[in-house]
C-alpha cells in the first residue's frame, strides 16, 4: 500500500489530536485482536512481562499499583491475575507471582505474535523516521506538562532506569 503524498502545508494543518487518535486505535486494535487468540488483554500481558523481567518482585498490589496508570478500560486486576493463576500461567509464592512454565510458553506465544504486529506497523519506516515521530510525540506531551519520559514498564519495581 502506498500512503499518499501531501505538502508540508496541508499536513500541518492537520489536527494532532486526530491523527494521534487514529494511529492509536488501529495499533491497540491489532495488539488485541493478537492478544485475544490467546485469551489475553493487554493487562494479562503486562502482568506476564512484568512478571517474567522481574522473578520474585510482584505482589497483587504493587503489580496494580504498576500496571493501573496504563489502563485505559477499568480493568480489575484481581480477575486477570485469578484467571492467569486458574489457567495455569501464575502461581503465588510468598505474596509474589511466580510465571509457570505454562505461562513462560504463553508469554513467548504471544510475544512473537506481537513482534509480527510491530514489525508491520513499521513497514517502510526507518528506525531514525520511528525515533524521531517518538521525539517529537514526547514533545508534544511534555509541551502539555505531561511525562515524556520512556515508561519503566518490565523493570523491577525499585530500580528507575
Amino acid at each position: 500500500m502506498t500512503v499518499q503524498d501531501y505538502t508540508v502545508e496541508e499536513l500541518t494543518a492537520q489536527p494532532i489530536g486526530y491523527w494521534s487518535g487514529a494511529t492509536m486505535r488501529q495499533v491497540v486494535g491489532r495488539i488485541r485482536a493478537e492478544l485475544a487468540v490467546e485469551h489475553l488483554t493487554q493487562p494479562h500481558w503486562w502482568s506476564l512481562n512484568h512478571i517474567a523481567g522481574a522473578p520474585g518482585s510482584w505482589g497483587r498490589a504493587r503489580l496494580t499499583d504498576r500496571l493501573a496508570p496504563f489502563d485505559d478500560q477499568d480493568t480489575d486486576f484481581e480477575t486477570v491475575y485469578g484467571d492467569l493463576i486458574a489457567r495455569g500461567w501464575l502461581t503465588e509464592e510468598s505474596g509474589t507471582f511466580v510465571l509457570t512454565e505454562a505461562g513462560e510458553a504463553g508469554r513467548l506465544r504471544t510475544k512473537e505474535r506481537l513482534a509480527k504486529v510491530h514489525e508491520r506497523v513499521l513497514d517502510g519506516i526507518s528506525p531514525q523516521q520511528y525515533a524521531a515521530t517518538l521525539n517529537v510525540l514526547r514533545r508534544m506531551i511534555d509541551n502539555l506538562g505531561g511525562d515524556s519520559d520512556l515508561p519503566r514498564t518490565y523493570a523491577r519495581p525499585d530500580v528507575r532506569h
